[in-house]
């Protein structure tokens, strides 16, 4: 947003969120040229390379007239981009790339185009992979990696590069990478790897290395905070209005036809409120940020039997992480957890199937009904990003390249407000995206399904 030339900034109204720089804690290292300036392909023109200076604001929407305070000092970022001092020696530097947790769609095209930044832009040629997640560090030998063998990564889905669950092992994670030599970790995932970065990063500056540290926001249920939406997100509400379109044909298809969806969305239910408004084939959306019933007045239910009254077929889309707290649970599935500790989920579409057949049995039985229950997860998780996704994949990884080469550690790379800012780690560790229910979207939900709102009278 703002340009200069000095090396500081003193911004009195606006609260400039640090983000560490390995001097901070090693100030003999060298600076270099930053090779883009020799480039054939760039013309770095007054302003081309970014200053302390240039800032991107976390809020462009204020209120002025003061009903809805807005933060004061405004919270500002870092902006993304090349700057003209690099603080690694491109001909030193050992890179390493590291995928985590689940599929999404983009892993592979974050993961060629670092390969491909890194070593067309600033010339480094040693760059590896880490196989199978954070046990990779220490399971597996690192995998070299050159343009010419991720050259078609980006049409392939999931990860060449294979992922896992849990493995975080910090003592075991550290000694590794010392003993590969690696000077720059770019780790992929969602909140709990951005965890894991936290605590790789917090070791290695307090031991004082010589290594940069950045994340790369990754999860297709778009629950990372502060950043506009994840990658692989566009891809995964494409793939799910596939879903519903389908659903929606066998509902009305068929007599008392019920079309029943179960989407992604552990804690949040982004992908079924987006696919919900771009399909308009929705009769219903149940979300984790929403609390539901099925019995008596206001319930699902009753809901279901008047619309299928009226139009004599309905779709139903629930996000996996909906229902959790009415689905009944033994002992053991209460206590019950993921490699990476998180409380393994019941499957919400299932149970609903089952509830909504025994409902019907109950209430109708000398009358037909049909319910057919897709659950495209795998499906939608495991394609090659899209159009719009690898474009997005392409500017995070380069984004994450030039912070790294400009001695940046501990941040990671995303759009704020459309723009591509350098957050500290642990800010999106902790952050959540939810749903907002008081938002216009999720009015609108509710205006195109008519849904009842499930507040118990």
């Amino acid at each position: 947003m703002a340009n200069s030339s000095s090396s500081s900034i003193s911004i009195s109204n606006v609260q400039l969120q640090h983000i560490t720089h390995i001097t901070d804690y090693n100030s003999q290292i060298p600076k270099h040229t930053n090779p883009l300036d020799e480039n054939q392909f760039f013309r770095t023109f007054p302003g081309f390379f970014l200053t302390p200076a240039d800032i991107v604001l976390r809020h462009n929407v204020l209120d002025l007239s003061g009903t809805f305070p807005s933060p004061n000092p405004p919270l500002a970022y870092h902006r993304a981009g090349p700057r003209s001092q690099i603080f690694f020696n491109p001909t030193a530097v050992r890179a390493a790339i590291v995928t985590c947790g689940g599929l999404c769609p983009g892993m592979n095209t974050v993961i060629r185009e670092l390969v491909v930044g890194l070593w067309k832009l600033y010339g480094v040629r040693e760059i590896f992979g880490i196989k199978a997640g954070y046990r990779g560090f220490y399971s597996y030998d690192p995998v070299p990696l050159n343009p010419k063998m991720v050259d078609d990564w980006h049409k392939r889905g999931g990860t060449v590069l294979e992922t896992s669950r849990g493995g975080f092992d910090l003592q075991k994670i550290i000694n590794a990478i010392q003993n590969h030599g690696f000077n720059q970790l770019y780790i992929i995932g969602g909140d709990g790897t951005m965890r894991g970065a936290v605590e790789i990063f917090e070791e290695l500056k307090l031991r004082k290395l010589y290594i940069s540290v950045v994340g790369i926001p990754k999860t297709v249920d778009n629950d990372v905070g502060i950043i506009d939406r994840s990658f692989g997100f566009q891809t995964a509400v494409e793939m799910a209005q596939q879903a519903i379109s389908a659903a929606h044909v066998e509902a009305e298809s068929a007599v008392n036809g019920i079309g029943l969806v179960k989407l992604m969305g552990r804690s949040t239910g982004h992908i079924a409120l987006h696919a919900t408004l771009s399909s308009r084939d929705v009769d219903c959306c149940l979300i984790p940020e929403i609390d539901f019933y099925l019995e008596g007045k206001g319930g699902l239910f009753e809901f279901l039997e008047d619309r299928l009254k009226e139009t004599g077929h309905a779709v139903l889309v629930v996000a996996e992480g909906a229902g959790q707290d009415i689905i009944p649970r033994t002992e053991s599935q209460k206590a019950e957890k993921d490699e990476s500790g998180n409380p393994i989920f019941l499957d919400v579409g299932g149970w609903l199937n089952s509830e909504l057949k025994n409902w019907w049995s109950r209430d109708h039985p000398n009358k037909l009904f049909t319910i057919k229950y897709i659950d495209p997860t795998y499906m939608i998780r495991a394609v090659p990003a899209n159009a719009t996704d690898n474009s997005y994949c392409t500017l995070l990884a380069h984004s994450a390249i030039h912070g790294v080469m400009a001695g940046y550690t501990g941040f990671v790379c995303g759009p704020i407000n459309g723009n591509y800012a350098y957050i500290p780690v642990d800010e999106v560790a902790k952050a959540k995206n939810k749903v907002d229910t008081r938002d216009h979207k999720w009015s609108w939900v509710r205006s195109i399904s008519n849904q009842p709102d499930f507040i118990r009278s």
